[in-house]
């Protein structure tokens, strides 16, 4: 599963897009340097029913924002990625699926 899989996966659970919990969590203090990312899967199992690794994913966005290793994309496997930034605006208006 893509990185991108992962945060479509996460909208489709929550019906939230991955911008609004990551603004959420940031406004909760959770993108600070000093927490930790077991602090923000359990807001997200409690909150949204999350688990690990959709959560993982939001803690990347939290703590790094959308950019990801362009390690990736490009490459044929099961975890490839069209580009290293990615998509938080939702699903419906990701311009690659246009």
């Amino acid at each position: 599963m893509s990185f991108q899989a992962y945060l479509d996966a996460v909208e489709t659970k929550t019906g939230k897009t991955p911008r609004e919990i990551v603004d959420e969590a940031k406004a909760r203090g959770y993108a600070e340097p000093s927490v930790k990312a077991g602090v923000i899967l359990e807001w997200l199992a409690e909150e949204y029913g999350l688990g690990r690794g959709h959560g993982m994913a939001i803690v990347h966005v939290v703590k790094n924002g959308p950019a990801i290793s362009s390690k990736h994309v490009g490459s044929a496997g099961a975890h490839a990625d069209p580009t290293d930034t990615l998509w938080l605006d939702g699903k419906a208006t990701d311009p690659a699926r246009a």
